[in-house]
């Protein structure tokens, strides 16, 4: 006796769509990490990270770009060497660079909500103002939270931390903003 099958979906194609893409960019984030470059005014380094956090927020929308920076959180903690410079455990997510850390997630949260109007993932080939005006947003999170977080485990004023862990940082801000705009209008994205 025959019997009939149907075909059932436990996973629909969207989500495993976006699993995917959040794990790509929380591997992209771990990489970034290690490109870091000294900041003479700073002991704090420059790296890539908040140009990957910018495009999770862009590419990704506000929950899935939030979820994919904190999939890479989670899994510094958990021991994994994706932290600036190869780090990884507990200790960079309550030292000096802390607040950064924990702002990346929000500021991928608040890129995408400004991109995309919404938590809706809409057209992400907005504006070049809402654009960048999206990354200013973001970059304005990770600036307060970094400072915050300087300025409590070095106990010092905010203005001193301001000054090392922000304003430090802004001619490097400004070029990974712009390489974003770059690539989200470059001819080989836009085709997709």
């Amino acid at each position: 006796m025959a019997t009939e099958h149907e075909s059932v979906e436990l996973i629909g194609d969207e989500l495993v769509g976006n699993i995917a893409r959040a794990a790509l960019f929380a591997a992209l984030m771990g990489a970034s990490g290690y490109v870091s470059f000294p900041n003479p005014i700073s002991p704090i380094p420059v790296t890539m990270q908040v140009l990957v956090v910018f495009l999770a927020g862009i590419f990704l929308g506000p929950v899935w770009g939030g979820g994919s920076i904190a999939l890479y959180l989670a899994a510094g903690g958990l021991g994994a060497p994706v932290f600036a410079g190869g780090s990884a455990g507990l200790a960079p997510l309550v030292g000096p660079t802390a607040g950064y850390l924990w702002s990346y997630p929000v500021a991928a949260v608040v890129v995408g909500l400004v991109v995309h109007g919404g938590i809706s993932v809409g057209d992400y080939r907005v504006s070049t103002p809402r654009l960048v005006g999206a990354m200013v947003a973001g970059t304005v999170v990770v600036y307060a939270f970094g400072t915050l977080g300087f300025a409590y485990v070095n106990r010092v004023g905010l203005e001193s931390a301001f000054w090392t862990a922000s304003a430090a940082f802004i001619p490097a801000e400004a070029f990974k903003i712009a390489a974003a705009v770059g690539i989200v209008r470059s001819d080989a994205i836009a085709a997709q």
